[in-house]
Parts: structure tokens; C-alpha cells; sequence
């Protein structure tokens, strides 16, 4: 026998997966393979495959007669711009990616791997759940991937490809995960699918409408990152991961080339509309103050009142937390405060400095929003910006109201500098509804009190609504143009390198979940 031909016929046959046929089937519903996404998803010729002869152990319903090397999963770790990283792809086509006890293991041999060698890990995930002929035995599997979701958890970065079905157990470890990317109309995610919706419940719901990438996307905030198409979304990830560093013990990428537009430095001045109640899309604001082209945002389409993402300025990634004018005036409400605290704690984990734009007028109000707990949603991005030891910088470029004056990374919760514009209004609360509760008496007893109340308005406004009362407290470090915006920001974050901040000791903090 040639055992160098055998070897040759044993991996071919792995490389086979499901069969010809059950490719084809992947490939007409506009999904690629398992291998494909990987080669893909790494750099060329740079994947190292692990585990590529392992096969169940189950001789169950059949299942001897079943065996196919790799038993559903292509597991290995390559590189993505040069540097390492882990990867698990599940192979739809071997028994529908179902996670079996094998199957399980291959996948936390990798991620092992990745926690100990300190380097990023991404799941590619197509599986229709649970092996059912396996029993509690894949169940287990499933606890021993969550188990270990947790350890890396702020060690390393976690990314979630969901590129097919997604359902049942299966979900809980995209969950654990930093981010999660969908694909449109072919990759969906529930815990409870159609059929059993209808059975409690009595709903009729397709799967995409319960759990698809637009559904979690908008309803649920489960999604990130939304893609047409699997190549797209592997590109997406690609990209990602060059604002993103190995580990919590390292810094992101510093590109040494980057592009600014000079015009925006003029432009910047005008998007702020002459009437403080009218909006304008901060999206705008922030294009100005980075690099060109460089921001990522997260969450697009979730909690559109507040914008989150990856930026660059002179190089550097950055995190950004925005209030955003155009979407419910830029209140901070539940989900905005969710995002926003999920946002600020992966980038304190990684060492990612923060920039906070900030335009709000308070928190939502509302029956609504307080039964449903406000107040210790609230309180999550409180906590977050807190408990941030990375360089944080605030830009307040209009409103900085109340409460959520504090909570939007203000001096007195350890923002490093916090800068205005000579438009911000920072005060406890707009002039109007200032006025109406300090002169209530003098408004109610003039002759005219519309327009008693209009001067006491203005008499609130020259005094209150402005940065300069702020910053003679030293609440404000520095009244800056908005043309000096990007050049303020370079120079702190570039000042703030070298910051070393130690939290007090503790096992860990209670941040009110």
C-alpha cells in the first residue's frame, strides 16, 4: 500500500465534506463552503488546518454508518493582515453542521489554543444546532464552547460570522462574543424557531422575520454588522480586525500612512444649524474630526439616537460614543444606553482610547422607559465610562443636559480632557423649562407673562447656556472653534499614550445588568 497516496485520499475525502452534491446544494442558496469562507476570510495560502481526520464516536439511530472526516467543522488559525488568528468554520453540508461531542471538541482545541497564544478567535457558524442522535452529549459540547467564551472574554476578541442557521443552545456563544455578523436572508438566529412559536404562542413568524439579520439588527441589537452576501461579510471581518489589537495586552495597529481632507476643517463649522432645537446628523461632525474614511460603525442600525464605532485619527484607533441630533433629538433612552456601555467596555478592554461627542438633552422620559427600567440601563453606561481606564476625551459640541451631562463622560467621572465649542450649552436643564420652574411666581404675576417668561428664558440662557460657566470650574478643560477640533484630539490621545490608570482591587465589579 502507498501510505503517501492513502494520506492524499484521506485528506481529499475531508476536504469533500457532505459530497458534491450537498456542495452544489450550499452553492445554490448563494452560500458558500466551509473552506471557502476560511480561504476567504485569511490570507492566501496561510491556513493551517487542525483535525481533519477527527470523526464521531456515536453509534446511534444509524450514526456508525455516518462518518465523514472532520465531522462538520474545519478548524485551524491562519492570518488576517499578517497576523495570527484562530478560526472554526461549521460545514453545513456533513449531517447540517449539527455539534456533536467530536465536533465540540475540535472547536475548543482552537479556542484553547487562541486564549493561550493571546490571538483574536472567529467562528464562522452554519450548523442546524444540537445533534439530536447524540443527546446530552452535545449539549455538553455545547456548555464546554460557552465555558470557555467567558474565559476569553476581554483577553482576546471573539468575532461571530453567523452565515446560516444559528438556533436553539447555538446562540449563547455568539452572544458571549465581542461582535456578530449577519448575512442577509440566508443566516438567521432564535432560540425557539417558527414552529414552536406557533405552538405556545400562536404567532405566525417566518425566520426571518423572528430572527433574521435585519430583525436583530433593528429590534433586538443581537447584530453588529449586517452584509449582503458571505464574501462581502468575510471582507467586512477582514477589515475589522485592522482596528482591533491581538489582545488585552497589546495596542491596535498604528498605520503610519493616513489620508485628511483639509476642507473638512471649514466644513465642520457649518453643520451645526443656527437654531439649537433643529438637528443636524452628527455622522457629519465626526467625518471631520478623523481620518478619511476611516470610520466603522457598530450597530448601525440599532438605537439610531446614539452612534458607536472605529475611527482613526492621525493613525490611531480610537473608539467613538456620539449622541446623534437626528434620531429622537439625541436623547439617551434603554437601548442607546445598552449600546453605548457594551461599546465603551470592549474598548476599555482593549486598550482602545475613547472619544465622546456629545449633544444630549437628557434621558427619555416616560411611563414607557422608567417600567422598563431606565434607570439602571442608565446606569450601565454610567458604569462603563466609570470604571474606563483608556485615554477618554469629550467634545461637546451643543447640548449637555442634566444627568445625562454626567453620564456622557464628564470630568467628574474620569474623562481625561473634555473640551466645547463655543455653542455647547451645558446646564442642568434647557432654558426654557429653567426658566418656567425659577420664576414661576415672577412669570405668573407680570402683566404680560409670555413675555416675562421669554426674558427670564434669555436671562437663563446668557447665563447658563454656555460653556464658559463649565470651564471657569474647570468642568471644561478648553473652549476650542470647531476648526481646531481634529488638531486638539490628535495631540491629546497622542499625549495620553502613556496612561496608566489601576481601578481599586476587587474580584470584580457589580455593573447593573
Amino acid at each position: 500500500m502507498d501510505l503517501n497516496k492513502q494520506l492524499i485520499d484521506k485528506r481529499e475525502a475531508s476536504k469533500l465534506g457532505g459530497g458534491a452534491d450537498r456542495i452544489a446544494k450550499q452553492h445554490e442558496k448563494s452560500k458558500l463552503t466551509a473552506r471557502e469562507r476560511i480561504n476567504l476570510l485569511l490570507d492566501e495560502n496561510s491556513f493551517q488546518e487542525m483535525g481533519m481526520f477527527v470523526e464521531h464516536r456515536s453509534d446511534s439511530f444509524g450514526l456508525e454508518k455516518n462518518k465523514i472526516p472532520g465531522d462538520g467543522v474545519v478548524t485551524g488559525y491562519g492570518t488576517i493582515h499578517g497576523r495570527t488568528v484562530y478560526v472554526f468554520s461549521q460545514d453545513f453540508t456533513v449531517l447540517g453542521g449539527s455539534l456533536s461531542e467530536t465536533h465540540a471538541e475540535k472547536i475548543c482545541k482552537v479556542m484553547d489554543l487562541a486564549i493561550k497564544n493571546r490571538a483574536p478567535i472567529i467562528g464562522l457558524n452554519d450548523s442546524g444546532g444540537a445533534r439530536i442522535q447524540e443527546g446530552v452529549v452535545s449539549l455538553a459540547g455545547y456548555a464546554d464552547i460557552f465555558y470557555r467564551n467567558t474565559l476569553a472574554s476581554g483577553s482576546i476578541p471573539q468575532l461571530s460570522v453567523v452565515m446560516g442557521p444559528c438556533a436553539g443552545g447555538a446562540v449563547y456563544s455568539p452572544a458571549l462574543t465581542d461582535f456578530i455578523f449577519m448575512v442577509e436572508d440566508t443566516s438567521y438566529m432564535f432560540v425557539t424557531g417558527p414552529n414552536v412559536v406557533k405552538t405556545v404562542t400562536h404567532e405566525e413568524v417566518t425566520s426571518e422575520d423572528l430572527g433574521g439579520a435585519k430583525a436583530h439588527a433593528e429590534k433586538s441589537g443581537v447584530n453588529h454588522f449586517t452584509s449582503q452576501n458571505d464574501v462581502t461579510v468575510l471582507h467586512e471581518v477582514r477589515d475589522l480586525m485592522s482596528y482591533l489589537p491581538q489582545n488585552c495586552e497589546t495596542f491596535a495597529p498604528h498605520p503610519t500612512k493616513f489620508e485628511f481632507n483639509p476642507s473638512k476643517l471649514d466644513k465642520i463649522g457649518s453643520i451645526l444649524p443656527a437654531n439649537s432645537t433643529l438637528p443636524y446628523d452628527m455622522r457629519e461632525v465626526i467625518d471631520c474630526m478623523i481620518d478619511d474614511n476611516s470610520f466603522r460603525e457598530v450597530h448601525k442600525d440599532f438605537a439610531t439616537n446614539i452612534v458607536v464605532g472605529f475611527a482613526r485619527i492621525e493613525g490611531r484607533t480610537i473608539g467613538v460614543v456620539a449622541n446623534q441630533p437626528a434620531s429622537l433629538a439625541g436623547v439617551l433612552d434603554i437601548d442607546a444606553s445598552r449600546k453605548g456601555a457594551r461599546f465603551v467596555r470592549f474598548c476599555d478592554a482593549f486598550n482602545i482610547p475613547l472619544l465622546c461627542v456629545e449633544d444630549v438633552p437628557g434621558f427619555l422620559p416616560g411611563t414607557d422607559q422608567e417600567w422598563r427600567g431606565i434607570i439602571s440601563h442608565g446606569a450601565k453606561l454610567l458604569y462603563a465610562f466609570s470604571e474606563a481606564t483608556v485615554p477618554r476625551i469629550t467634545v461637546i459640541t451643543r447640548k449637555a443636559y442634566g444627568g445625562a451631562f454626567d453620564v456622557m463622560n464628564s470630568k467628574n467621572i474620569g474623562a481625561d480632557l473634555n473640551f466645547a465649542w463655543p455653542t455647547a450649552e451645558i446646564a442642568v436643564m434647557g432654558a426654557k423649562g429653567a426658566a418656567e420652574i425659577i420664576f414661576k411666581r415672577e412669570i405668573a404675576t407680570a402683566e404680560n407673562p409670555e413675555a416675562k417668561w421669554k426674558e427670564k428664558e434669555q436671562e437663563y440662557a446668557d447665563m447658563f447656556a454656555n460653556p464658559y460657566k463649565a470651564a471657569e470650574r474647570g468642568f471644561v478643560d478648553d473652549v476650542i472653534l470647531p476648526s481646531e477640533t481634529r488638531s486638539k484630539l490628535a495631540a491629546a490621545f497622542k499625549m495620553l499614550e502613556g496612561k496608566k490608570e489601576e481601578l481599586p482591587t476587587k474580584k470584580h465589579g457589580n455593573i447593573p445588568l
